[in-house]
């Protein structure tokens, strides 16, 4: 069995997130891409890529730089995520260069990307995923080690970047079929179960007869999902918990 089929077998079977996550940043690492950001969104717009708290998000990169880059917004700005958006496939991070050889970059831009280079995010490759949705976008950054010029990065991606980007496909692909709550708050077994029944079409009194419970519980669960979840509506909490394949899942196997 070669090393990619084991390493594809090894994503696609992974329990959780968390898992899946390890395993990856781990081989991402040999080849010297040592820290990484996934991210995915199902709410795009024309003017917002959604609320960050409602993304996927998923990192190995220090504390502190994540709260600058997401934290404080400076993604929005990003030349490559301004990329990531408007393309599907893998970029070379040598296409900031160019764009500010030419002329390309605002003056926003251009101070982004001073801050990275003052937190040696220098050199590495972006991919951007196909859209499944007219809403949804999903894209991984790979920065790599530090030291290490684009030139080199170039270099690596020459020789193995076919199979990186169908590793990361992969693992894109894996990631948005797992379990993930992105306020780190899980949906309890009733809530789960009240949703379950109000995405079936049932009403709240069906509910109460079909789960043995009464009306104004039903309700209590409903309103605590929606707590949970972060929405005002018993609609809107059908639809994040499915986004977020928090329903008709099977006990024990959650990320």
């Amino acid at each position: 069995m070669s090393e990619l089929r084991r390493f594809l077998e090894q994503l696609t079977a992974a329990p959780s997130a968390e898992a899946l996550w390890d395993l990856h940043c781990s081989k991402m690492a040999e080849y010297g891409f040592d820290r990484i950001i996934y991210g995915f969104s199902h709410y795009m717009s024309e003017t917002s890529m959604g609320d960050p708290e409602d993304f996927i998000l998923l990192t190995n990169h220090d504390p502190s730089y994540m709260e600058l880059f997401i934290g404080n917004g400076l993604y929005r700005d990003a030349p490559m995520v301004r990329w990531a958006l408007h393309n599907v496939g893998a970029c070379s991070w040598r296409f900031l260069w160019d764009e500010m050889a030419r002329g390309a970059l605002t003056e926003r831009e251009k101070q982004i990307i001073a801050i990275n280079q003052r937190h040696n995010v220098t050199a590495g490759y972006s991919i951007s995923f196909k859209a499944i949705t007219s809403r949804s976008k999903g894209a991984i950054a790979l920065t790599a080690r530090e030291g290490m010029t684009q030139a080199e990065a170039d270099e690596i991606w020459a020789e193995h970047g076919s199979d990186i980007v169908l590793m990361n496909n992969v693992a894109h692909l894996k990631i948005v079929t797992l379990p993930h709550q992105s306020t780190g708050r899980s949906l309890t077994k009733r809530q789960r179960e009240a949703l379950e029944w109000v995405g079936d079409g049932k009403t709240t009194q069906d509910i109460a007869m079909l789960m043995g419970l009464t009306s104004a519980t039903v309700e209590k669960h409903l309103r605590l999902a929606r707590e949970s979840l972060s929405v005002e509506t018993t609609a809107q909490a059908v639809l994040k918990a499915a986004f977020q394949n928090q329903m008709f899942i099977v006990d024990g196997i959650q990320g």
